[in-house]
């Protein structure tokens, strides 16, 4: 296949030599090129876009007139817009109305990908013959893809994730153990499908790859740069500093901000969320969001 690939951070550079490798012809964008993005899509089978989220909202716009017919476009990005509370495929479909979109979602850290270590992945989409016959030409013995029909609740369980992933950083950070580490995960899972299902997604999703699979991934590896901020945060570094000290895009601070608007509007508690949020606004230290989430009300499991 022709594609495009948008993005030139480590992931995109990480989906260019996997598709490069597969013997795919590529076509590659980024920012800090100073290029016109249309002129990357011209004569392509496929695009994938796969800038941080905070790119997203400009990028389809600009793109919005020149988007060449009925090619498709998978959407790698992961997060919540801060402005107008959508994810990245919301976002491209709000620009492009008629635009075929996918996403693709999954335990996928950059740099074991890079190291020829494999990896799976689900590419979810309504489409669902356009998904697969993607599976068939996109799969290969590093990188194996599923499908599902659910692109927004596999969106917000890849977003949710991240701010999962900074809350186990801070958890390992103050070293509180395996016991405490689990009992923050499961409840997250909670947290992050209470808020999915809220919002038009399927709870089954949470429990695959692009739910547990991602949060199992990210929030127990060091090359999490989400879980890296959490540790930073737990030495006591204010968040600017943390991504400082990263020096990379980190999605889960603003994602996590964008899960409380989202709570808010509709009446929902998301406690973990809520405690990260305080720690990056500096309200509470890592200590007390521990001892917040510990002496919340009593209650049974699946409420």
């Amino acid at each position: 296949m022709r594609i495009a690939v948008l993005g030139q951070g480590a992931w995109g550079r990480t989906l260019a030599s996997v598709l490069r490798q597969q013997g795919h012809e590529l076509a590659v964008w980024s920012r800090s090129h100073g290029s016109d993005p249309a002129a990357v899509l011209q004569q392509q089978d496929l695009v994938l876009s796969a800038v941080a989220m905070a790119g997203v909202p400009a990028l389809a716009q600009q793109l919005r007139v020149s988007w060449p017919g009925a090619v498709p476009l998978v959407s790698c990005s992961k997060g919540i817009d801060l402005q107008q509370h959508c994810t990245a495929s919301q976002l491209w479909q709000q620009a492009i109305p008629s635009l075929a979109c996918l996403v693709l979602s999954g335990p996928n850290l950059a740099a074991e990908l890079d190291q020829g270590l494999p990896a799976a992945s689900v590419l979810a989409s309504i489409h669902t013959e356009l998904a697969s016959e993607l599976q068939r030409q996109l799969s290969s013995q590093r990188l194996r893809l599923y499908t599902n029909a659910d692109p927004i609740g596999t969106e917000l369980a890849g977003a949710l994730k991240n701010v999962m992933a900074v809350a186990a950083g801070i958890c390992d950070g103050l070293g509180l153990g395996a016991n405490a580490k689990a009992s923050l995960l499961t409840r997250g899972l909670a947290e992050m499908g209470r808020l999915s299902q809220l919002l038009g997604g399927d709870p089954a999703t949470l429990y695959g790859l692009a739910g547990l699979g991602d949060l199992l991934a990210t929030a127990n590896s060091p090359l999490s740069r989400n879980y890296r901020f959490g540790l930073h945060l737990a030495e006591g570094d204010s968040a600017a500093a943390a991504f400082t000290r990263i020096g990379a895009t980190v999605e889960g601070p603003a994602t996590a901000e964008a899960a409380l608007v989202l709570a808010h509007r509709h009446a929902l508690h998301l406690p973990i969320c809520e405690q990260v949020v305080g720690l990056l606004q500096r309200r509470n230290t890592p200590q007390e969001a521990v001892r917040a989430l510990m002496e919340r009300d009593l209650r049974r499991e699946w409420v």
